[in-house]
């Protein structure tokens, strides 16, 4: 069974920093490529970074996520992270972490992050 656990959203202040954590288990999680998505209040779910299974690639950001947000995977705790800097408040969403494998898919169920003074 594949599972994909968020955790690490909540209310912070504009200008503040979060670290969302997505722990994987059921799959060879270091052949996946990982992704953080937020779901928008129309309900779409737009990519925000990925980072890519083979060796020496680089991720990948949402023009809104570059420069502020880092994403990066340990694969020694089948864990991504998204690490958020000067956060605003059209941040505010629910981010998802993604798990790919050619057409294997993988959803988590949301973490919140909301930006508001």
């Amino acid at each position: 069974q594949v599972q994909l656990v968020e955790s690490g959203g909540e209310l912070v202040q504009p200008g503040g920093s979060l670290t969302l954590s997505c722990v994987a288990s059921g799959i060879r999680f270091s052949i996946y490529d990982m992704a953080w998505y937020l779901q928008t209040p129309t309900n779409e779910r737009k990519a925000v970074a990925y980072t890519f299974s083979a060796s020496g690639s680089r991720p990948v950001y949402a023009d809104s996520a570059r420069g502020r947000f880092t994403i990066s995977r340990d694969n020694t705790k089948n864990t991504i992270y998204l690490q958020m800097n000067n956060l605003k408040p059209e941040d505010t969403a629910v981010y998802y972490c993604y798990a790919r494998l050619g057409e294997d898919q993988y959803w988590g169920q949301g973490t919140q992050v909301t930006v508001s003074s």
